[in-house]
């Protein structure tokens, strides 16, 4: 048995590495057109005084003999450039130079004491002087807090003296309607502007009307800011001709015709990084203002063939840090981290057994539910460097002491009076071996992340799926790791123990792999009924239920397939070692490092 399990972790370690490699190939054949667009990874020393990294797409055609459009795109709040792959692979293709930024504290730019705004200029400027880009021809596009900063660059343009910024995109976020003394005004000029506007936006164009009544986006083409943004800034006191969605307006401004369009894809804010419809917009707006040198229809794209490349390297990493532990066991020095066996199912003595393997399942989810919003609420007001990852991370703290408090009165109450081993389902464990364990844990870590440095330096891609990423990082963020770790590290620790120590068991049938799924289900339910009661609320009434925890909810996306696949990894880690921490300290690695490098990060 021992000759198979070694035998089948090698075969499944070679397969966690092809898939990695083929996720890696294949991403960035999409993202380079197949080889006609140059992907460089850049750091900028801005002419605000701060370092800016990016990677920067120039397609073969653009010269310094024949300069091609350029475009800076923007991501959002605790978000990083690579969350732009729909926009910057499907206008690169079309032809046109895009510089995808790191906003300052975010991703791998600079960190400052403050969350700038001023990134998309800066990019606009790095743009404008390279020789390959017609300085006639820069627009510049940015979502939510990027689509903010992608206003900052407007205003900062105008005040320059020297404007050459020709076209702007709102990605879910409010265009600048009034000027400095609070009138309607076209602040614009004869730029070409465009908004993408999601349906269902859930922190732009709201407002509260004459009577107090709160409207939210699906609302947003009825309010007078719209519809004076569509009539090129007129006041809508004067009467105004109601304008539509999806329609492009111009008009002559400063003796030039340009245009101002809002598009409604039915969509919510987070999801216009992965929308076809979004994208549709985005290219759409740009092939028309900017002169694509490349004409392909705005319907035709590629890039959500990276994001499912992406996402097989995500698969190709959790396979092979399964087998690459197991393995590590089977080696000399770590023999006695792991068992000679495969652990097999607990029985389950009688029905008390039974109602307590639901119940407690159940009490730790409605637990976690029940708390999130308010520690979430809590932990995001603390003057920490990172509020994500403080109330995150309090969450998960909360959650694993709730479980350990949970197995301790299974423990007493129930489990020892029926015959429950602590040493032989790993609870108990010696200090060499916990000692070891740590090592190899570590060990894994490291190897793991070495992959995703990998995949970045040679082919510019890691490994994610729309919210959910795993990338590279500076230095400095090890530290941010260290603050934090230990709040994450509580919980992943105690629900490895509690799914296999204590719930590996029969209930599920003679298929382990049910068992597995249930547990699994149980510890990701708290992230999948939050976010389904909050939107089907909003998608009933065109209101939000907890308008304050917006931001919270949308955090889960990601959490779902988190916990669900940390429960399982955790799962197959300890039927063929024997060892509930192992996985659980590895997982919770991971999860820290995966949270405090897709953040915005602050000196404080």
């Amino acid at each position: 048995m021992k000759t198979q399990t070694k035998r089948m972790a090698k075969i499944g370690l070679c397969i966690g590495i092809a898939l990695m490699l083929l996720s890696m190939v294949v991403a960035s054949a999409v993202q380079t057109s197949g080889g006609r667009v140059s992907v460089k990874s850049l750091s900028l020393e801005t002419d605000a005084g701060y370092v800016m990294t990016a990677y920067l797409f120039v397609p073969d055609t653009a010269t310094a003999e024949n300069p091609a459009p350029g475009i800076v795109t923007s991501h959002g709040y605790l978000n990083n450039k690579e969350m732009q792959d729909a926009n910057f692979v499907e206008l690169s293709r079309r032809g046109f130079v895009v510089l995808a930024i790191d906003q300052p504290c975010h991703g791998n730019s600079e960190v400052l004491s403050v969350n700038s705004a001023s990134g998309v200029y800066q990019g606009a400027l790095a743009l404008s002087r390279m020789p390959f880009v017609d300085v006639s021809r820069i627009g510049i596009t940015g979502h939510s807090m990027g689509g903010m900063s992608t206003n900052a660059a407007v205003a900062s343009d105008n005040a320059s003296g020297a404007p050459f910024i020709s076209a702007v995109l709102l990605n879910n976020a409010d265009p600048t309607y009034q000027d400095a003394d609070g009138n309607f005004a076209n602040i614009y000029g004869s730029r070409d502007v465009g908004v993408v506007s999601a349906q269902y936006d859930e922190f732009f164009h709201q407002w509260t009307d004459d009577e107090g009544n709160r409207h939210e986006a699906p609302d947003y083409l009825e309010w007078e800011n719209a519809q004076s943004f569509l009539n090129f800034g007129a006041d809508p006191a004067d009467g105004l001709e109601q304008r539509e969605a999806d329609t492009i307006y111009t008009d002559t401004v400063d003796g030039e015709e340009c245009i101002r369009v809002i598009y409604r894809p039915h969509i919510i804010h987070p999801w216009s990084h992965f929308s076809y419809q979004a994208t549709v917009g985005v290219v759409d707006f740009f092939s028309r203002t900017l002169d694509a040198p490349n004409p392909i229809p705005a319907t035709n794209q590629v890039w959500q063939w990276k994001e499912a490349f992406n996402f097989v390297g995500v698969i190709g990493l959790c396979i092979f840090v399964i087998n690459f532990i197991i393995l590590l066991t089977k080696t000399p020095v770590f023999a006695d981290v792991g068992s000679a066996e495969p652990v097999a199912p607990a029985k389950v003595a009688d029905g008390k057994g039974k109602i307590w393997f639901w119940g407690s399942l159940a009490a730790g989810a409605l637990f976690s539910m029940l708390i999130y919003r308010r520690i979430l609420a809590f932990g995001t007001s603390l003057p920490v460097s990172q509020t994500e990852s403080m109330g995150l991370g309090l969450w998960s703290f909360l959650c694993g002491l709730f479980s350990i408090l949970s197995m301790l009165v299974y423990y007493y109450t129930y489990g020892k009076k029926h015959g429950m081993d602590l040493a032989a389902r790993g609870v108990k464990i010696p200090l060499k071996k916990l000692l070891k364990t740590i090592l190899l844990a570590v060990i894994v870590v490291v190897v793991a992340y070495s992959c995703v440095f990998f995949a970045e330096y040679f082919f510019k891609v890691d490994f994610r799926l729309w919210t959910l990423a795993i990338k590279t990082f500076n230095p400095d963020m090890l530290g941010q790791a260290v603050l934090y770790g230990g709040l994450f590290m509580t919980f992943y620790v105690a629900s490895s123990v509690s799914a296999n120590a204590f719930n590996y068991n029969e209930i599920g049938g003679k298929h382990s792999w049910v068992n597995a799924i249930i547990v699994a289900l149980f510890t990701t339910l708290p992230a999948l009924i939050l976010p389904w009661i909050q939107y089907i609320h909003y998608f009933t009434t065109d209101l939000m239920l907890w308008p304050a925890s917006n931001m919270h909810i949308l955090w889960l996306f990601p959490i779902v397939l988190i916990l669900f696949g940390t429960t399982l990894i955790s799962r197959a880690v300890y039927k063929a070692t024997n060892n509930p921490y192992l996985a659980g300290i590895v997982n919770g690695c991971i999860i820290t490092l995966m949270t405090v490098t897709n953040t915005c990060t602050t000196l404080v």
